[in-house]
């Protein structure tokens, strides 16, 4: 028994990083950052050309609803593709959503009114529920704790890359007819000014959909051994291409190769031990391949998944309150941002400090476009090499307290930055986006490994993370709407920090249940494998551990 645990906890530790189907899924992740945010440097102007708003609070206000559709429509829908991908697998639901984003992208580019283009983004949310299936297959594909802080920075990473290239896209290709009148005056594309950078999206999205149906792996539990004809698709033509039979069994539909003789050893070791390639249910499952068969345990009785009144404990209600909040002000951030970049200069003939102002920098969507991707850099270097290196030292929570301090004092600064002398805005905006850029890579990674290691299984991750994003995904429709209208009303009113200085308020709300947070572990998740490791601990080596089904996590813990 002694030995078994042993040479369990060895094998975890020498667990590679899955580093191949990492690289498959942020392909396939890339595609939705570069639609959803190639919409930011022209909404603005779109909104103009529908000649429906007669002032800068009208255009604000509905900027606001286009920015918002997505969201109210995604937070739907967010619970319903959580729980069905725990039923039929991750894989299917990822590619649903990608094609969902394809089709709402094609719509929003021939959008010329505004209801056209609020029902493009609306639906576009609700055929795509990618954000908590992504968190959900990133926990199954990386089990071991130490290997958590970099695997859940390549998403966020994945997401800046992806703001880079959908800000530059939506910024340069926009109004075409514009831009370069001897090539485009007179096409489609003058009619229908925003249909190029959406075009160029799509192929994205396109691409990400091939890519996920031939190469990515499903990480289901219970769905991982059914047959998958695109990966079978997928590995015939790496075998054509490369013409290395001999590698063929790397592209096995199991498993690596050193992940199936990893199993196979401890298979060895373990000697007395009864395995089964169908599925045991499990308290919440350690085991560090995606393609490792289920283990049986020996005892009669074991704990089946939670139900979802079990799934929801305290604290993972209270990450999934944070997860809403932190969404609100950080979307209402992204909205209000362009709109401060592309409001008129201040004259100062109406400036009464400390509230009384109003004015912006006056940038084209061109330089809109360009600033958004220097933000993404910033923020690809802040993903790669601070939450790493921070999360290690202080940990999860502490770190995403930092950001819960931090953030109502970006806000409340932010609209000053226009009444900077003309030489120093761009430093000070710099100033501001690093300071941004740093909070977002520490606060939603924080927020994702803590709700991983609170989730009593992974059998119900997928419903969970599910409910982590409808709580985001509500949050961020009305964020936008809500800043939008705040922010005419400031306008109008002759303070444009009116909706900034609001944000920094919802901000500080959080504080309430971030503060009450409390540092998950990978630990207190016990597989039915492990349940074994338990009883060596216990100074009575005769003693057994039974479960039953009315057991539930923590009585298992005690027991």
């Amino acid at each position: 028994m002694t030995r078994h645990t042993g040479m369990a906890a060895m094998d975890r530790d020498k667990t590679p990083f899955p580093t191949r189907q990492m690289a498959v899924l942020a392909l396939c992740r890339i595609c939705e950052p570069i639609a959803f945010m190639s919409i930011f440097p022209y909404a603005y102007y779109m909104i103009q050309d529908f000649n429906i708003a007669h002032d800068e609070r009208g255009l604000s206000m509905y900027v606001g609803m286009v920015t918002s559709a997505f969201a109210f429509a995604e937070c739907i829908s967010g619970i319903f593709w959580g729980r069905l991908s725990d039923r039929i697998g991750r894989k299917k639901v990822l590619l649903g959503g990608l094609f969902g984003t394809g089709l709402s992208m094609i719509l929003f580019g021939f959008a010329k009114s505004l209801p056209m283009a609020l029902v493009a983004r609306a639906l576009g949310g609700l055929l795509n529920g990618n954000i908590g299936v992504l968190q959900t297959t990133v926990a199954e594909l990386v089990t071991v704790e130490r290997h958590q802080p970099r695997a859940y920075s390549i998403m966020p990473f994945v997401w800046c890359l992806g703001t880079i290239i959908g800000g530059f896209l939506g910024g340069v290709l926009a109004r075409p007819a514009i831009q370069w009148p001897s090539v485009f005056t007179g096409t489609m594309f003058e009619t229908y000014p925003y249909l190029l950078p959406n075009l160029f999206c799509t192929a994205v999205v396109l691409f990400g959909l091939a890519v996920g149906i031939l190469f990515l792996e499903e990480t289901h539990e219970d769905r991982k051994f059914d047959r998958d004809c695109g990966r079978e698709a997928g590995q015939w033509i790496l075998r054509t291409l490369c013409m290395r039979d001999s590698d063929a069994s790397f592209h096995d539909k199991h498993a690596s190769l050193d992940e199936f003789t990893s199993m196979l050893q401890d298979h060895d070791h373990d000697a007395p031990a009864y395995r089964s390639t169908s599925s045991s249910p499990t308290l919440c499952s350690t085991r560090t391949s995606i393609s490792e068969p289920p283990p049986f345990a020996l005892e009669k009785h074991v704990s089946p998944a939670p139900t979802v009144g079990q799934a929801f404990t305290m604290q993972v209600c209270l990450n999934i309150v944070c997860y809403g909040i932190l969404a609100f002000h950080t979307i209402s951030l992204e909205q209000l941002l362009p709109i401060l970049m592309s409001k008129n200069a201040p004259d100062g003939s109406s400036t009464q400090l400390p509230f009384h102002f109003t004015g912006g920098f006056g940038w084209s969507p061109q330089m809109i476009g360009a600033f958004l991707a220097t933000q993404g850099v910033l923020q690809m270097l802040a993903q790669l090499i601070i939450f790493p290196w921070l999360i290690k030292r202080l940990g999860s929570l502490r770190t995403f307290w930092i950001t819960l301090c931090l953030y109502p004092i970006l806000y409340l600064i932010a609209p000053y930055l226009a009444l900077l002398p003309e030489k120093l805005r761009i430093p000070g905006l710099m100033v501001l986006l690093v300071c941004k850029v740093t909070f977002q890579s520490l606060s939603y990674p924080s927020l994702a490994i803590i709700l991983a290691n609170s989730s009593p299984s992974k059998r119900v991750l997928g419903t969970l993370n599910g409910a982590a994003a409808s709580s985001a995904s509500v949050c961020r429709g009305f964020g936008p709407t809500i800043s939008g209208f705040i922010d005419g009303v400031g306008q109008a009113n002759n303070m444009s920090g009116l909706a900034w200085w609001t944000i920094a308020g919802v901000a500080l709300l959080g504080w309430a249940p971030g503060f009450i947070l409390k540092e998950g572990t990978t630990r207190a998740c016990v597989s039915s494998d492990d349940e074994e490791a338990l009883l060596d601990t216990d100074s009575d080596a005769d003693s057994v551990l039974t479960l039953t089904p009315e057991d539930t996590v923590e009585t298992a813990l005690s027991k």
